[in-house]
């Protein structure tokens, strides 16, 4: 893992077609703009869980409340 300090206006590039540009830092809060191609696929890692979750669930008997309870998890509230 790559650990970087920016600051509000300042970027960061992945590869040639990846651009990371950090808006603004307020109250603890990370306010980032990405710009990729269209055919790069960019998700909030709880999205991804939430749709890994989903998935399972698709082949297994889980109530809606208990999956309810791991998006809440996953949220951070």
């Amino acid at each position: 893992m790559l650990i970087l300090q920016r600051k509000a206006g300042e970027s960061l590039l992945i590869g040639d077609e990846i651009e990371v540009t950090v808006l603004s830092v307020d109250a603890g809060r990370v306010r980032l703009a990405i710009q990729a191609p269209k055919a790069v696929p960019i998700l909030r890692s709880e999205l991804k869980i939430a749709a890994e979750v989903n998935r399972e669930a698709a082949g297994e008997e889980e109530s809606p409340l208990a999956l309810l309870d791991v998006l809440r998890d996953a949220g951070g509230n």
